[in-house]
């Protein structure tokens, strides 16, 4: 039995004067009851339940014992929670293992906890309840985080104990079915320690980086023989829980027997029944693999074959619909020569169309000369109506002056006379006028139809280089019948030279010498004639 150190020795204080109680200090009254406390319970067990369990940061834990009808204070130090099979949690029934004493600076009495078990099975399972409800809240038995177990994985690594039967089933049954790379990482499975190695192997698994000197497993299995819930105890603690649950690599727990279930096998990827279902849950059979093969092979070579006949068969089918591709090929030969040869012909056929059409609209041309004489024609024709119009109105307006001169008398018609033909002195020149304007724009308009026609002349053709070959009566000639042996025909080149020559093949007939055609004769223009204005007499009014 330990006590605080307390070298003050308690010595009862002297009564006072006409009173027989001792006085005591306060402090001496708290070692006093402090000591008191100490002697009667060093060593007691006491159950309830935990209320607001709280560690300090200097590692310490406070808490609180409390049943239906009353509360006590617990402390645990440092080093005692180290040792503690069950840590506190809140509601937890426990029975607890120590010894009373008080704390004098709050005069608070309290339990120094030694040790501390569940209070039965009952006990156990509504912790484990508890602790279910919450991890699940987390979300670390979600069905979506579990990740798919490979089919065939080549390093294989189990944590378990080394020297019990675990490891022999789990590697007698992998040799059966599918040998495998096996990393042992071994770790106590029972005890205080237990639930520490089995976090630290599952994160240790987990560390080890691919391609180095140790394998990286591809598959964790985590396994146990059967035992009481307490000898399970180590795989329902919340580290055990959280490393599997955050393990990168896919878990399989194997703990206990079918009947035994532990948090564990809530958080890993897939729960075996036992250590030896895991290793058959780890790996395919070898031997069934082999003849699934072999069956797959032989399927596929018949269905291969199967099909490969079927196109066969198919293909001839449609060979016998089809004709023969060379004599396809030589009808189209054929048609191609016959549309080669049509369009040859419709070519030639064509061009000759448009020279005929050719030949038709330039003889229905007609020559320049001939459209210039008309036009002289027209002018003249327009010169001489315009100067007889002219004539006949001076002639009614003289009329007019001397009809009105008559009926006035003398020296005022006279002056209104005189006035009249100052007036028509001053339109001459205005009539005058505009009789050149007129006389002008119809040169202009006939000097554009001259340049029109000289355009359509052959002569800008002869300007080229060409030259028009007639007969000695002027007509051209246009074909090759035309140009018999011996005909004799005139050259006409762009200045208007004339070549005479014989057609070759024959002597030249006799023919008149050629008269030159009435176009051809230069025709003399009318010079317009400018209209005189004449004399006037009378008045206007």
């Amino acid at each position: 039995m330990t006590y605080e150190s307390d070298s003050s020795p308690l010595i009862a204080p002297e009564p006072r004067p006409g009173s027989n109680l001792p006085e005591f200090t306060v402090g001496d009254l708290a070692r006093r009851l402090k000591r008191s406390i100490e002697e009667e319970f060093g060593f007691v067990r006491v159950r309830g339940e935990i209320s607001q369990p709280k560690k300090h940061s200097s590692g310490h834990c406070y808490m609180r014992l409390k049943d239906d009808t009353a509360v006590i204070e617990a402390v645990c130090w440092r080093g005692t929670m180290a040792k503690l099979a069950v840590r506190p949690e809140e509601g937890l029934e426990v029975i607890v293992t120590g010894r009373m004493t008080t704390y004098p600076g709050r005069s608070q009495y309290q339990l120094i906890v030694e040790s501390m078990e569940l209070a039965g099975e009952g006990a156990l399972l509504k912790m484990l309840e508890e602790r279910k409800r919450r991890l699940t809240a987390e979300g670390l038995f979600d069905p979506a985080r579990k990740k798919r177990i490979p089919f065939l994985p080549d390093v294989i690594g189990v944590v378990t104990s080394p020297t019990g039967a675990v490891i022999r089933d789990i590697l007698h049954r992998l040799n059966d079915r599918f040998p495998r790379h096996v990393l042992l990482w071994p770790v106590a499975v029972q005890g205080e320690r237990a639930a520490a190695e089995v976090t630290a192997a599952i994160e240790g698994f987990n560390r080890i980086q691919p391609g180095g000197r140790v394998p990286r497993p591809d598959l964790i299995i985590v396994a146990r023989g059967g035992g009481s819930l307490e000898d399970l105890m180590a795989f329902n603690e919340e580290n055990v829980v959280r490393a599997a649950a955050a393990s990168a690599i896919p878990l399989i727990s194997a703990v206990g027997h079918e009947t035994d279930t532990t948090l564990i096998d809530f958080a890993s990827d897939l729960r075996a029944p036992t250590p030896t279902a895991a290793a058959e849950m780890a790996v395919p059979v070898r031997g069934e693999l082999l003849a699934q093969i072999l069956d797959d092979e032989r399927r596929l070579l018949a269905c291969a074959s199967r099909a490969v006949e079927d196109r066969r068969n198919r293909v001839e089918g449609l060979a016998r619909g089809l004709g023969d591709p060379r004599a396809l090929l030589e009808g189209h030969a054929q048609r191609l020569d016959d549309r080669a040869e049509r369009l040859n012909l419709a070519a030639a056929a064509l061009l000759e169309r448009r020279r005929t059409r050719v030949g038709e609209l330039a003889a229905k041309l007609r020559h320049p000369r001939e459209k210039l004489a008309q036009a002289g024609q027209k002018l003249a024709s327009e010169s001489r109506a315009l100067d007889s119009a002219l004539r006949h109105s001076v002639t009614t307006a003289g009329g007019r002056f001397d009809r009105i001169a008559g009926r006035l008398s003398l020296t005022p018609a006279r002056v209104k006379l005189d006035e009249g033909s100052r007036r028509v002195a001053d339109l001459t020149p205005r009539l005058d006028r505009s009789y050149a304007k007129g006389v002008a724009d119809k040169a202009a308009k006939l000097a554009s139809l001259g340049q029109l026609l000289e355009s359509y002349s052959y002569k800008g053709v002869l300007a080229r280089g060409f030259a028009l070959v007639e007969d000695r009566d002027g007509r051209p000639v246009t074909r090759a019948d035309q140009a018999t042996p011996g005909l004799a025909v005139n050259i006409v080149f762009a200045d208007d030279a004339k070549v005479a020559a014989t057609i070759d093949g024959g002597a030249p007939k006799a023919e008149a010498a050629p008269e030159t055609p009435a176009e051809a004769r230069p025709e003399k223009k009318p010079a317009p004639r400018k209209p005189r204005a004449a004399p006037v007499q009378g008045s206007l009014f």
